[in-house]
């Protein structure tokens, strides 16, 4: 039955507790430990039944008992405190604005799929999601003009839980969004704000949801309303679910209706940040609007909005990138051919590494790479297995130069640091920690908290986790029907003396959960050992179609129910934000297992480090740039298998003998007092070293000074005078384009000798014919370095050459090698492009080598 008219209920606070509702509305509180005591402590029951969502406890929460607290003076006066604090830090003077200056126009959007901000908000999968939400908090904290703009599903992504065999099942409760931390953006007739995308045949309208993340917004776009079609209202339903067709429909919503969002709010930011390609379709929005609105051909409007697009790239493989088959395209796009004034095989050109291959599919991230100045890994190895994976976009151009960078992940520590331990650092470290959490002088003294009270207080949070995991399991066994006195013996699994391990992540197969258990007997005779016991906690979700994930999940609860493991093993159902604390925080050491190579980044490891937890893992991602002998432990140096059963062979044995020779004796190597001092040092050196460093602050403020002060400068510029520098450069790549095949080579001259002595220089003379070009439209450069086993130049240096004559047909250049080390060397010359307005060197794919 439909409603005749809709109404909002919401909490009636007495006046002395008013400000919780402002307070709860700011997400701020969700990283901030004395916020979330003040909701805790209202109704202890109530905050775990909502989720930990304070605007449902505030609105299940009975009269009498907020009466009650408004007439305790103790509670009042923390109500006011936490106010007064939140009032202060959104007047503080941050970071980007002592650098800057002003920020009150926003300049910055952030576009990403998911947001995991806390878990009462289940607007995230993973990872990804989980590092976007760190991302927005980390740009409050710093006072950047940034807004975030994603998608709001109805039912977020799923809810696990395991039958009685093991096997993974999907629940998908509805989101009631006027019970959540989230505020319905109204016009000035107090109307939800609607924005409109085009679709095949229709119009597709959303609602947009702010959140307000500390000191910056995040929108998020909502088809469930009653102006679309049925079918229409389901695409921001579900999270990575459905269809390719479902998927093209959402990204389409993100990426397009993301711009027109921030258009209908007034907002105009010059930089964009693509987190993953799929949100790349707003920059053809952009270029739409831009070819619109200052009336530019397409070529100039994508030399106008590229220098202000950003994206970073999250896949270390192809298959992990979202591709359409071009019928799909066609469907969705035909419409908009028009106004980009292209026609179909240019547009589906965009996203195909052969522009011209009608047969293949468009990829989301390679039109994100065109559209982009700007392209990142998330780590330094990711960023060399993105430039490998990429390459081919850039033919003849060395490895060593594609255009794509890193910028190593991170975390945002306040999120993720148990009460008990930050109130250690505030004692030892100072209050300014969660301020700096950069300031390396900070986390130096983790060195001066006693040994004794930084065990005690981690022996705390594994007490607590061993609790937690008790519980936890009492509620799966209930809910799978299992007989009383199984029940009953979930009070007795795990030990909280016990070194405990924890593997929480995604149930892909490449991450290898089971890697523990290749030889299982030798592994149940590690954790059996009554005088060094161990115990493993596995969390984690298979995405609903990973048929391979699920069967890795049951392996784990058939073996956890094995004599040998049980009470040793326990996975925890429905991995969240909260579950993750609790590992993070409480278990002694973080293992991640994947295939090298695969895994981009992973950031859980870096939670549990600044928690001083140990990590255990394959050397890649962060770790591999990361680790050193004192932080923790490595399973392998880094090779590569081509056999992936050997490999796992090689790897399950040298975990093992880690264990047993190395992490096991360590923790168990205690004194009179019964610390194992070697292992706290061990956790003093990892929590000083990696907590300055891995963290969303930091990487912020990488992000900001590597790429959005330069994209914004740039996007400026572009804009001066009617847009005319587009539009030149636009010229110039065409009539660079038309007129490069008349280039050529006369000639290369060295001075000919076969030696040199260390500190000569080598006279290089290059005779080039430009054709129409002149020598200030090309860069003439020396590519010389040391020659490897293939007889070829792997890292080049580059040194330019100047034009030292010219005539009608061919321009000398000339320039030097210095010899700097001694052995085998070799050099070539070679053409490209130049012009001040390029993104990069090596933006137009036009590069000519000597031959």
């Amino acid at each position: 039955m439909q409603p005749l008219k809709s109404f909002t209920i919401i909490p009636s606070l007495p006046e002395k507790l008013s400000p919780m509702r402002d307070i709860a509305y700011n997400l701020w509180w969700a990283w901030d430990r004395e916020a979330i005591d003040m909701f805790y402590r209202l109704d202890r029951n109530l905050w775990e039944e909502t989720g930990h969502n304070p605007v449902k406890l505030l609105g299940q929460i009975s009269q009498s008992r907020l009466n009650q607290r408004a007439e305790d003076d103790g509670y009042v006066a923390v109500v006011e405190r936490v106010a007064k604090k939140l009032e202060t830090y959104l007047k503080a003077n941050t970071w980007y604005e002592k650098k800057y200056g002003d920020n009150k126009e926003i300049k910055i959007a952030y576009f990403s799929a998911e947001f995991g901000l806390t878990e009462c908000l289940q607007n995230y999968s993973g990872g990804l999601g989980v590092l976007a939400g760190d991302h927005m908090k980390s740009a409050s904290e710093l006072g950047l003009p940034l807004v975030g703009v994603g998608l709001l599903y109805q039912v977020g992504y799923f809810h696990q839980y395991l039958n009685a065999d093991g096997w993974q099942n999907e629940m998908y409760p509805e989101n009631d969004f006027y019970n959540l931390p989230i505020q319905l953006v109204r016009n000035q007739d107090d109307d939800p704000q609607i924005i409109e995308v085009d679709y095949p045949g229709r119009k597709v309208f959303a609602q947009i949801w702010r959140v307000q993340v500390g000191r910056v917004q995040l929108y998020l776009l909502d088809t469930n309303i009653a102006q679309n079609r049925d079918a229409d209202q389901n695409i921001t339903d579900e999270l990575y679910g459905g269809n390719d067709e479902n998927r093209i429909q959402q990204e389409i919503m993100l990426g397009i209706g993301g711009i027109r969002t921030l258009k209908a709010l007034g907002l105009h930011p010059s930089v964009f940040h693509m987190n993953e390609g799929h949100s790349a379709f707003l920059a053809l929005e952009r270029i739409r609007c831009a070819m619109e609105e200052n009336q530019l051909s397409f070529d100039e409007a994508i030399d106008l909005i590229k220098a202000g697009n950003v994206f970073t790239t999250h896949t270390p493989v192809p298959a992990g990138i979202d591709h359409f088959p071009p019928q799909l395209l066609e469907k969705y796009f035909a419409h908009y051919y028009p106004q980009l004034k292209l026609n179909k095989s240019s547009f589906l050109g965009l996203g195909r590494r052969e522009p011209a291959n009608d047969s293949e599919q468009f990829s989301m991230a390679i039109l994100a790479i065109r559209l982009a100045s700007h392209i990142n890994g998330v780590s330094k190895l990711h960023g060399q297995v993105s430039r490998d994976m990429w390459s081919d976009l850039w033919p003849g151009v060395p490895k060593s130069e594609i255009p794509i960078t890193s910028v190593t992940n991170g975390i945002h520590p306040s999120s993720w640091i148990s009460k008990d331990m930050g109130s250690l650092y505030d004692r030892y470290l100072g209050p300014t920690w969660m301020r700096k959490p950069v300031d390396v002088t900070i986390w130096k003294r983790v060195e001066q908290i006693p040994a004794e009270e930084l065990w005690r207080t981690h022996e705390r949070r594994r007490e607590r986790l061993v609790a937690f995991a008790r519980n936890r399991l009492k509620t799966q066994l209930e809910r799978q029907g299992a007989f009383p006195s199984e029940i009953v013996k979930a009070d007795e699994v795990l030990n909280p003396e016990a070194l405990t391990i924890g593997f929480a992540r995604r149930f892909a197969t490449y991450k290898r959960a089971a890697l523990l258990f290749h030889d299982p007997v030798r592994m149940a005779q590690i954790i059996r050992n009554r005088e060094r016991p161990v115990q493993i906690l596995f969390a984690g979700k298979a995405h609903p179609q990973d048929t391979p994930g699920k069967e890795l999940i049951k392996k784990i609860i058939h073996l956890a129910r094995m004599e040998d493991f049980r009470q040793h093993i326990v996975f925890l159902e429905d991995y969240d934000m909260a579950v993750a604390r609790y590992l993070v925080q409480g278990v002694d050491v973080w293992l991640n297992t994947p295939r090298r190579l695969l895994e981009a980044s992973g950031t859980s490891g870096m939670k549990a480090a600044v928690n001083g937890v140990l990590n255990l893992s394959v050397l890649d991602g962060w770790w591999d740039e990361a680790y050193t002998p004192n932080l923790g432990w490595s399973i392998g140096s880094g090779e590569q298998y081509d056999d992936l059963d050997y490999q796992d062979e090689v790897e399950s044995q040298a975990l093992y003998n880690l264990l047993e020779k190395e992490v096991i004796p360590l923790f168990y190597d205690r004194g009179k007092s019964n610390v194992p001092r070697k292992w706290i040092d061990m956790m003093k050196n990892s929590m000083s070293a990696i907590s300055p460093i891995y963290n969303t602050n930091r990487m912020l403020g990488e992000y900001t000074e590597r790429f959005y002060i330069s994209a914004l400068d740039k996007q400026n510029r572009m804009h001066e005078n009617d847009q005319q520098r587009s539009k030149d450069l636009a010229a110039w790549k065409k009539r660079v384009q038309s007129n490069w095949s008349k280039i050529k080579f006369v000639d290369v001259q060295g001075d000919g000798e076969k030696e040199y002595p260390m500190g000569a220089q080598i006279a290089i003379v290059a005779k080039v014919e430009l054709g129409d070009l002149s020598p200030e439209d090309v860069s003439v450069e020396i590519y010389h370095g040391k020659i490897d086993t293939q007889n070829e130049v792997a890292t080049g240096k580059i040194d330019e050459m100047h034009c030292t004559s010219s005539d009608d047909k061919v321009c000398t250049f000339e320039g030097k090698i210095e010899c700097a080390l001694s052995g085998q060397y070799g050099y070539t010359v070679r053409i490209l492009p130049k012009h001040e307005d390029l993104v990069h060197a090596h933006e137009t794919g036009l590069i000519l080598w000597a031959s």
